[in-house]
């Protein structure tokens, strides 16, 4: 019987101008543009992946652009920061190297005996780089060098409404509570990569308002739909209500909204981003899923063009 989840799978966020994106997430952090599909749920929005090489589960932060939406608010019962792993004596070249491109970084400081430098993107939305080590080797083809580049992602930050019924969720995902500071108390599981999970206690706090600069769901991963399916029984037992499964093309996907307010996934590692590209030509085309496939020629007119000038070697 499954009895706990490997780590993150991916983080979900949602974003303005798509061009605006991919500029930030590619020439910026230099992650790679590993899929451009659209939102399954609203096929008339991109939704946009970046991960390292080929998009490791534990790697991706993709976005819904929604060109026009409301600013969000981050704040109580959402996610209130998403971390990547650097490594250790890079934070001086990633505070250049924000600064230099006009990003609003806020002075690094100490948590758990790593180094966080905390900054955010074009849309507002929070993002930290953690020092520590991770398996993941980076992407070599952009404009960050090999040995400062991000090494997939360190944790998420839970700014939850309820922190003692998600840390019940998270226990029954086996999680564990393995430090406390003040009012941010770490969870963690045994996976080797996105293992981390950060719950703030901020009864006091202004809750959170969804929109462009907000995390929309954080998605856990494991191995395949037979251990998909075991999770139904203990999210259930512990009062939770799980989806129907739901097929991403590159993943199938179960939700449900933990009392904190936090909406979670659980996502299977496979069957992958190279199943309908191959690992050379990860992002560079408009991949739809069979069922929108009649529908491309419309789509691809009313969606807006999408340059990836990508910088390769370091800059």
């Amino acid at each position: 019987m499954i009895t706990e989840t490997s780590g993150l799978h991916h983080v979900t966020s949602i974003s303005s101008n798509p061009q605006r994106n991919v500029d930030f997430y590619t020439e910026v952090l230099g992650l790679r543009l590993v899929k451009r599909t659209v939102n399954f749920d609203d096929k008339y929005t991109y939704h946009l992946y970046y991960g390292d090489d080929v998009g490791t589960p534990g790697t991706v932060l993709t976005f819904f652009p929604f060109e026009g939406a409301r600013q969000g608010r981050v704040g109580r019962g959402q996610t209130s920061a998403t971390a990547f792993v650097i490594p250790e004596g890079s934070v001086d070249y990633w505070i250049d190297r924000l600064e230099s491109k006009d990003v609003d970084v806020d002075t690094p400081h100490t948590r758990f005996d790593e180094t966080v430098v905390p900054f955010r993107d074009h849309d507002g939305q929070p993002l930290e780089l953690v020092t520590g080590t991770s398996d993941i080797e980076p992407w070599t083809d952009g404009p960050v060098p090999a040995d400062k580049a991000i090494r997939g992602f360190h944790s998420v930050t839970l700014d939850s409404l309820n922190p003692e019924q998600t840390s019940t969720v998270l226990e029954t995902l086996g999680y564990e509570s393995i430090a406390q500071d003040g009012d941010r108390t770490r969870y963690k599981t045994a996976g080797t990569r996105a293992s981390v999970i950060d719950v703030l206690d901020r009864p006091g706090a202004q809750r959170g308002q969804r929109g462009v600069g907000t995390v929309h769901h954080v998605a856990f991963r494991t191995p395949d739909t037979q251990t998909q399916e075991e999770w139904l029984a203990p999210l259930s037992e512990i009062g939770l209500r799980v989806t129907p499964q739901k097929d991403r093309q590159y993943f199938k996907s179960i939700y449900f909204r933990e009392p904190g307010g936090i909406l979670f996934e659980i996502a299977t590692e496979g069957p992958g981003f190279t199943r309908d590209e191959s690992a050379s030509d990860l992002g560079t085309e408009l991949k739809l899923p069979p069922w929108l496939e009649s529908d491309r020629t419309m789509l691809e007119e009313r969606l807006p063009e999408i340059e990836t000038a990508i910088t390769t070697g370091a800059d």
